[in-house]
């Protein structure tokens, strides 16, 4: 795991820890943008109706496989952006998220219920911005 081009701020003076995430990570590089990943195969089929943790794993697969091929893994995400269809989601939503991040960099985070997504059977969506060694490619 090489992010040493990132700093992450834990608890800038003022500001109470959070938990789960990091209030400010900054670096330098290039940056990379990735669209909301659903839980949807490379067929376009819903994996995990009604299980939160299901399509979690399907949509950090789908962001491991984005950010890859930008020439970016987990190790460059500084900001995730997490919209759930019910708060209730996120516990079972971060378990998964903690098997693809190291959870001493925890990117910056948000998230938001929202009423719903493109699709009723989707339970969640996640974007993801990277910085990216510029020497990585």
């Amino acid at each position: 795991m090489d992010n040493t081009h990132l700093t992450h701020i834990t608890a800038p003076e003022g500001v109470t820890p959070g938990v789960g995430y990091t209030h400010v990570v900054t670096g330098s590089g290039r940056l990379v943008a990735v669209s909301g990943q659903v839980a949807l195969d490379a067929n376009g089929h819903v994996v995990g109706a009604g299980d939160a943790a299901a399509q979690a794993r399907q949509v950090f697969e789908n962001l491991r496989r984005c950010l890859a091929a930008a020439g970016a893994s987990f190790d460059d995400v500084v900001k995730l952006t997490y919209y759930v269809t019910d708060i209730a989601h996120l516990p079972a939503v971060r378990t998964v998220r903690d098997a693809y991040i190291d959870s001493e960099h925890l990117p910056a985070s948000s998230a938001v219920q929202v009423a719903a997504l493109f699709r009723p059977e989707l339970l969640l969506e996640i974007e993801a911005f990277a910085l990216v060694p510029e020497a990585a490619r």
